[in-house]
Formats: structure tokens, sequence, C-alpha cells
């Protein structure tokens, strides 16, 4: 599971779980004139609360933010698992509504219809529930929500298939090969044939000294290593619409091919695909 390829909206919707789960543990009645020492049940004392609003909402973030994390979340009678874990916060969020119009389920304490009342865990539950379930549904259109809820790690940047490693020849700072044999040092000396004195002329190579070097062309594609800002698909290079993978955010893939403006991108595991959508990626 890749934490990094969790969004804003996500991290909205686990502090709302740990909300309701804190709201479990307080009281879900307030009797007018009770003392202090009644014992007035939470959350776990109440059957239909602790199903119909803290497990509900607790299961449907932890599904939201496991869809989330997986790199292809196992689905449950074809849907994937997101949208189940949003049906289960409107569930909470619905049914904690319910319990703060009626918190004592229908009982009557003595003929007093207002000797009873909504308690702090009743009421901490219907606010962490209504922000779960709207983060839930608001993350996929609200862009400020879809953002990273980490930032990209910065190593350093890996070397491309067939890159020169550092401190080779032609890295700078590296020792240049020496002067040929009979050179005068600090000159650098090309082609020089053996036995000739510094200072004469040499004998110029028509097709060595003539011919220009050879340059690659500006057009010629070179492998890199780079990262996508939000969780993106990869789909397969035959043109087919599902997606064989998940990019997500936080991980270093290689470009080994481009093909207009999309790119063909390989996983750490082996596969091979066509990124779409390259805006805002992050080069190695």
């Amino acid at each position: 599971m890749n934490i990094r390829s969790l969004t804003r909206g996500d991290g909205v919707v686990i502090g709302a779980a740990v909300l309701l789960l804190i709201a479990s543990f307080l009281d879900i009645y307030s009797i007018d004139g009770a003392p202090d020492s009644a014992d007035i049940p939470n959350a776990w004392g109440s059957g239909p609360v602790l199903l119909s609003v803290t497990l509900a909402g607790i299961i449907g973030a932890a599904l939201i933010v496991v869809a989330r994390g997986l790199p292809q979340a196992p689905k449950v009678a074809g849907l994937e698992l997101g949208p189940f874990g949003v049906a289960f916060t409107v569930f909470a969020a619905w049914s904690a509504l319910g319990n703060i119009f009626d918190p004592a389920g229908g009982f009557d304490n003595n003929g007093g219809s207002d000797a009873i009342g909504s308690g702090t865990g009743l009421i901490l539950s219907f606010i962490a529930t209504l922000v779960l379930a709207g983060a839930a549904i608001a993350t996929p259109l609200v862009p400020a929500l879809k953002g990273a809820l980490l930032p990209p790690p910065k190593p350093a940047a890996p070397q491309p298939y067939g890159g020169q490693p550092q401190g080779g020849y032609g890295y700078p700072g590296a020792q240049q090969p020496g002067p040929s044999f009979g050179g005068q040092p600090g000159q650098p000396q090309q082609g020089q044939p053996f036995g000739t004195q510094p200072g004469q002329p040499q004998p110029q190579q028509p097709h060595q000294a003539q011919a220009p070097q050879a340059q690659q062309p500006a057009g010629d594609f070179a492998p890199f290593w780079f990262a996508v800002p939000v969780a993106r698909p990869l789909f397969a290079e035959d043109g087919s619409p599902t997606p064989i993978a998940e990019l997500a955010p936080g991980t270093w893939y290689l470009a080994v091919e481009q093909r207009g403006p999309s790119l063909v991108a390989q996983t750490q595991d082996g596969r091979r695909g066509v990124l779409q959508d390259t805006s805002g990626i992050q080069r190695g």
C-alpha cells in the first residue's frame, strides 16, 4: 500500500474517522437532572448507534483509504471498494441524523418528552460522519482535495538506461586522459604520431580531420525517470481503454518512449503501458 497516493480529501476522511472513534467513547444521552454518578452509555453500549453510525463510518473510511492506496484495489460484485466506502459514510451520516432527532429511540422517561436529549458523543458523531461523507463525495470533484496528501520525495535522480556513471569519462570533474607520448604536460595532444617533436606540423588525416563530428539528432528520445503529481491510469499499448496499472505519486517510473503527447512508461514490475496525461509530471 502506497500512502503517497493518498489525496488531501483522504486526509480529511481519516481525520473524521478518528474524531468518530473518539466520540464513540463519550455519552450518547443527556438526561436532565441526572446525578454525576449516573451510568450513561456510550456508543459501545448501544447496538443501533454502534452499528449504524460508528462502525459504518469507520468501515467506510477504511474502504476509501484502502481503495486509494492499493495499486489495484479488489472489486466486490464488479464494483471497486471506493464506491462502497462512500455509501457507508453517507449511511452513517444519515443514521447519526436520525439519532440526533430521537436519541432515546422512542423511549419516554416517565412521560417527559424533554428528559432525554443528545449527548456529547452523539453530537460529535454526527459532525464527524457529516464531514466524512462530505469529503468522500467531494474529493473526486474538488481540485483542492485531489492534490497529494504528502509531498513527493526528492531523492537523487537515478541514472537512466545507458547513462554515464558519475566520475566516468567525460563527467565534469573527472580526470581527463593524459597527453600522448612525446607531448608536453598541460598541452593536450590530439592524434600526435609516435616519435614526432612538439611544435612540428602534423600531417593531416583526410578522413579523420575533415569529417564533422557525428551529433545525435535533436529529435531522438532519451529514457528518463519521472513521477506523477496525482494517481493516473496506465493504458495498454494496443489502445485498449481498460487501464493495466495506476501510477502513484511519490514513485519513480521510467519513460522508455514518446508517442506524440503521451509517454510509454515502465513500472517497477516490468509492465509497460501508455501514460496519456503527462501534465505536471516531475522529471528525475
